[in-house]
């Protein structure tokens, strides 16, 4: 009779392995679910106090992770076999070779070599594996903590600054390379004021302490104080936006764009002049904030200077010079006279005018490429944010170092702190905004995938701490400021 050819018959195995393998894993998901519902049936007979659906939910979780492991172990069994029928194989081969007989250690080593690439392509199998297990437990607990509530479209370009008044009644303030700024309904994501008396691009807004005045910064080298008046409309009831497919994250591509041709705009009152100019840079302003009180402002400039203004009369009272290169970012303290200016030049600035007849300045060094926004916090602790993707938390009486260092990802954009909770938002080039304490632990992520998220740079964030159903608002340059829900007391639990 014929005999079978070598390689036929190690055809033949390495089929019938895989026919094996095949029914296995039909044989695993045939019974998983009787497993299921035999897990579910028992766990209704515990006490417990988590909520039924969070409960099913980790049912869910711990099935898919038992049936990974499940999948991992009956590869491994194959890869094992594969691992014994290669070493026969070589043993084999061993006898004789081109004439000549393989020295026992020669032999010993081929096969090690080979074993060692198979162990290597199982651990890289588990690791795949067990990475997505883990990585889809963080995104649903996130899911489950951070929540998109409302998106906010109706600008024509990206929007580069976002904030909440701070007098009743409560609204939402965003800034657009599109020339204006906008304020909206927080509940209903309806447009109320449109301010369009810029020429050039709106870099920032920021709200008075005390009264419906608005002050923006912009491109065209002014700032303008403009006083707006708002009724809120009746919220109506909308879908759920939180119910997510569970898909992985997808990259979007830059023709992705909110529905931004959208004009939800176009209908609300339009405010085209100021009541004020402050006027006297040389360059594009980038940021402008309130001293507390709001009886001062105070600019920062590409003209590498920052200026405060009387508000009531428009003059100029400090030009604050020192700065290497363009300002980025500035604030103002919520109870003390104190501001901070962030620079390209690497350095933020702490500009003290609590005593009226001087002012001192401290500069802190630490970052190693432009610093995008420098934020106070409570008590004596500045926040500050780079583009060489670190965030860090300084102690105003110790400027040598920083007390806590968060190392990222991507460049860091307008960070904000919630300073009851004293949580940061960090928003991100990559289009990710990620949450951390001050000593620099991390807390979650907000959700992005195909289905929510920012598809471009986020470009700022803002903490609302009183509203009842969003306290997190971001903005970037797809269009759109997004607003979350963050469930602080269960985050903080997590940690």
């Amino acid at each position: 009779m014929p005999t079978e050819s070598g390689s036929c018959a190690t055809a033949r195995q390495a089929k019938q392995k895989r026919k094996s393998h095949s029914l296995s894993i039909r044989r695993t998901n045939s019974s998983e679910q009787e497993r299921s519902g035999l897990q579910r049936e028992m766990l209704e007979g515990q006490d417990s106090k988590l909520p039924t659906s969070v409960r099913n939910t980790l049912l869910d979780l711990f099935g898919q992770i038992e049936r990974e492991f499940e999948n991992l172990y009956i590869e491994n069994l194959e890869l094992r076999r594969e691992i014994d029928t290669l070493n026969e194989r070589l043993a084999a081969e061993g006898q004789t070779i081109d004439g000549a007989e393989l020295s026992k250690g020669q032999l010993k080593t081929k096969a090690s070599h080979s074993t060692s690439q198979l162990s290597q392509k199982l651990k890289t199998t588990y690791k795949a594996s067990t990475s997505k297990i883990v990585s889809s437990f963080k995104t649903t607990t996130s899911r489950a903590i951070c929540q998109l509530v409302k998106e906010y479209i109706g600008h024509r370009d990206g929007i580069w600054d976002v904030s909440v008044t701070k007098t009743q009644p409560v609204v939402l303030g965003t800034a657009s390379a599109d020339h204006t700024a906008l304020l909206w309904s927080i509940e209903t994501g309806k447009c109320l004021v449109k301010y369009v008396g810029h020429a050039g691009s709106v870099n920032s807004v920021k709200f008075h302490p005390a009264e419906q005045v608005g002050l923006t910064a912009s491109g065209d080298q002014t700032a303008h104080i403009w006083r707006y008046m708002v009724q809120l409309p009746t919220p109506q009831p909308t879908a759920d936006s939180n119910q997510m497919s569970g898909e992985d994250e997808v990259e979007f591509s830059d023709k992705d764009e909110a529905d931004g041709d959208g004009d939800g705009s176009s209908e609300c009152p339009t405010i085209r002049a100021p009541l004020t100019t402050l006027k006297s840079h040389q360059g594009v302003v980038i940021a402008a904030d309130w001293l507390v009180g709001g009886k001062q402002a105070v600019t920062a400039s590409w003209d590498r200077t920052a200026n405060l203004y009387d508000v009531e009369t428009s003059e100029l009272v400090h030009s604050l010079t020192g700065h290497d290169q363009e300002l980025t970012h500035c604030c103002t303290h919520p109870t003390q006279r104190l501001v901070v200016t962030s620079s390209r030049d690497t350095t933020f600035r702490l500009w003290d005018f609590r005593d009226p007849s001087i002012h001192s300045v401290n500069v802190f060094q630490g970052h190693t490429d432009t610093v995008t926004s420098a934020v106070f916090t409570v008590g004596d602790n500045v926040v500050s944010g780079s583009d060489d993707r670190t965030v860090k938390v300084w102690d105003l009486k110790n400027m040598r170092s920083p007390i806590a260092t968060i190392r990222t990802d991507s460049a860091v954009n307008r960070i904000n702190v919630c300073v009851g909770q004293r949580i940061i938002a960090l928003p991100h080039d990559n289009r990710q905004v990620r949450l951390f304490d001050m000593s620099g632990v991390r807390l979650a992520r907000l959700p992005h995938s195909n289905r929510q998220g920012h598809r471009r740079m986020v470009c700022c964030s803002a903490w609302s701490e009183d509203h009842p159903t969003c306290n997190l608002f971001t903005c970037g340059f797809d269009r759109q400021a997004i607003g979350w829900n963050i469930n602080i007391p269960a985050l903080l639990q997590e940690k």
